[in-house]
């Protein structure tokens, strides 16, 4: 999996209203991590705003729609974008 650093160290922004994305991206990195169903490996998880994006590969359209279903099983997460392939 691909993680991004944080995008400001300390306090949190006045204008933040909402979950940072770096931590909502870790939210979702390590339940793909730990889903027994999932291969994890190549796909990468960035955020936007409230809405996930995973990108890479997996072994099947099953595993796809698990990893999205896992992703948006987590709290804050609006919407998931499905852009992972397979062989």
């Amino acid at each position: 999996m691909v993680f991004k650093e944080g995008t400001f160290k300390g306090e949190l922004p006045e204008h933040f209203d909402g979950p940072h994305p770096a931590w909502l991206e870790t939210a979702v990195a390590d339940a793909l991590s730990l889903a027994g169903d999932v291969d994890a490996s190549d796909i990468t998880v960035t955020c936007k705003g409230t809405r996930i994006v995973l990108s890479g590969s997996v072994t099947s359209p099953e595993e796809a729609d698990r990893a999205v279903a896992v992703a948006a099983a987590i709290k804050d997460v609006t919407e998931v974008d499905n852009r992972l392939s397979w062989l």
